[in-house]
């Protein structure tokens, strides 16, 4: 177990939006809590922050966008940047895990529910932390998704 044990947070890292998810403190399941809204630095950062203050987390998991053929571009230099800036702020280890296709997942997995449109866009930034939490929560545990 990375860290020490206790509930693991799971973030998706948006240009607008951070999706948030959290587990359960044996780690074995994660679920979407929220959002972050993305503004002028350090705002998210102090907001992450306490989240992993509020939620006891002991680790946290920020997807990390690499391409389909194992590539860093852009968006994954953006990822290592902001999880340096959040091992900065918080006293709990900062883990990136390939999120490649989470959020196209969550998007199914929502349509699949019924839920649509607008109100997909409002929580599919959350469904897509849980998806990259439970894959990194599956892969401790030797179970891959």
């Amino acid at each position: 177990m990375t860290g020490a044990p206790g509930p693991a947070l799971g973030l998706d890292l948006g240009d607008a939006r951070i999706g948030v998810a959290v587990s359960d403190p044996e780690r074995r399941i994660a679920v979407p809590v929220g959002t972050v809204h993305v503004g002028q630095p350090p705002g998210e950062l102090k907001a992450i922050a306490a989240l992993v203050r509020d939620r006891f987390a002991t680790v946290i998991v920020l997807g990390h966008p690499i391409s389909m053929r194992g590539e860093r571009g852009n968006r994954a230099q953006q990822a290592e940047a902001f999880a340096e800036a959040l091992r900065a702020v918080v006293e709990v280890p900062v883990e990136l895990h390939d999120e490649r296709l989470s959020t196209v997942e969550a998007e199914r997995a929502l349509a699949a529910a019924g839920t649509r449109g607008r109100e997909r866009r409002g929580v599919v930034d959350a469904s897509a932390a849980a998806v990259i939490l439970q894959a990194w929560l599956d892969a401790r545990r030797g179970n891959p998704a």
